[in-house]
């Protein structure tokens, strides 16, 4: 391979592609004064690839090993981390957050910064504010207020690349309907429209008209919601459209390949009195209708749901009304032009309270973060889930993920069944 040689700055070099192209990053200045070795491991199991640099960092030498997307440093100068070499497919630990958080949300923004939003600590009366993960310094760092601090909220990425912030619970689990967006271009909250209604542990989807639905949840008095609303950016308003048939909160929502969206299971009711849901129903953007689907093979809620390459849709995990006493391992199958559900594959573990932790990465697997200690994959061409190895333990319920530009995934806080919110997060590397 030819030499490469400049000068740039920081601490690591991020990988850009699959190109094998490089960006220099950080804090500190270096000099890249030749790529010396290059081999490729062809061990299946861990796809492993990477190349050997060795960098100049002050007056320090360095020797630093590209693999998974990154290139992680192996000497020792005072002012450079020393990483251990990973392997592909596995969980890292990165640098904890400002504070600890479940119930939050994770958003990758277009510059590839992940901006980190709300959550509670020890007590849901105090909702956290945010924070920002800088993926080429791997480090999390403070921002100024949100307009009003939340948990169980929804976030949705609008086109114009700010970020939608609704509903929720606030200071003393005051159901909210404010809202509020972040706007990247000054680094600020400000504050839109109201929602129609007040609620919290609802669902957004981005429709492919740019506006967002927003579906059920928790209402005054403990209820849950069948209505829906629609966000409209053009005017900063939310709008009522159609109800569901069902009232459901817990539930998931997946934007079909055609533009409409599946809302999957969830319970109704009061809390102490739940009725779990085995119903499904389809959001048709161009009526404003719900209109019922099939039903899944059990009832289901604190469960997830992602969209296939093939346009079927995951729905994995949850639980019945014994919650962690009833927790799924199993999976079912959206087929969009049946309208049924089919059985899926087992997962390697059972899992629930991870709605939003299931990403379909550029690879075509799915991973699946959330809802237990350890990750696991999905291939959909041969129907296999697989653990994801590394020593990284994650805290499970209600944290929350995002896909990095290196196509890898952060994971960020969340709760054990023997832990309280946690400050940790992780690096999936593909």
């Amino acid at each position: 391979m030819a030499q490469q040689s400049g000068v740039g700055r920081g601490a690591h070099l991020a990988r850009t592609g699959v190109d094998r192209s490089f960006q220099r990053v950080g804090t500190s200045r270096f000099q890249t004064i030749g790529l010396i070795q290059s081999q490729a491991d062809q061990n299946q199991s861990t796809r492993k690839k990477m190349m050997t640099w060795n960098f100049w960092a002050g007056a320090a030498f360095v020797t630093g090993v590209a693999v998974c997307g990154l290139v992680w440093l192996t000497g020792k100068p005072a002012n450079l981390d020393v990483l251990e070499q990973p392997a592909c497919g596995s969980l890292v630990s990165t640098a904890d957050m400002q504070v600890s958080r479940a119930a939050h949300t994770a958003t990758a923004l277009p510059d590839g910064r992940v901006l980190v939003v709300g959550g509670f600590s020890e007590e849901e009366e105090s909702p956290n504010g945010a924070e920002m993960y800088d993926p080429h310094r791997r480090k999390f760092f403070p921002m100024a207020p949100m307009v009003t601090p939340r948990h169980s909220h929804t976030v949705t990425l609008l086109p114009d690349g700010k970020v939608l912030i609704a509903g929720g619970y606030g200071k003393g689990s005051v159901m909210l309907a404010a809202a509020e967006l972040y706007d990247p271009a000054t680094n600020s909250f400000v504050q839109t429209g109201s929602l129609a209604a007040p609620r919290a542990n609802h669902v957004a989807v981005l429709l492919h008209n740019g506006k967002v639905l927003l579906t059920g949840g928790e209402g005054p008095g403990w209820a849950m919601h069948s209505s829906a609303e629609v966000y409209d950016p053009a005017t900063g308003k939310f709008s009522p459209t159609g109800s569901m048939t069902t009232a459901r909160g817990g539930h998931v929502a997946v934007r079909l390949q055609d533009g409409r969206v599946l809302v999957v299971g969830g319970h109704n009711g009061r809390r102490g009195n739940l009725t779990i849901l085995a119903s499904a129903e389809i959001f048709d953007p161009a009526t404003g209708v719900f209109s019922r689907t099939g039903d899944m093979s059990v009832r289901r809620h604190k469960h997830d749901g992602v969209l296939l390459g093939d346009g079927q849709v995951l729905v994995t995990g949850g639980s019945d009304e014994h919650d962690d006493r009833g927790v799924y391992n199993s999976t079912e199958l959206f087929n969009p032009k049946t309208g049924r559900f089919v059985a899926g594959p087992v997962m390697k573990v059972g899992r629930y309270k991870h709605a939003g932790s299931s990403l379909l990465l550029p690879s075509g697997l799915v991973l699946i973060a959330g809802g237990a200690p350890q990750a696991e994959t999905y291939d959909a061409v041969n129907r296999k889930f697989v653990l994801v190895s590394g020593e990284a333990r994650l805290a499970g319920h209600f944290s929350a993920v995002a896909l990095l530009r290196s196509g890898g995934v952060l994971i960020t806080g969340g709760y054990g069944n023997d832990t309280g919110p946690r400050s940790s997060a992780w690096l999936y590397l593909p």
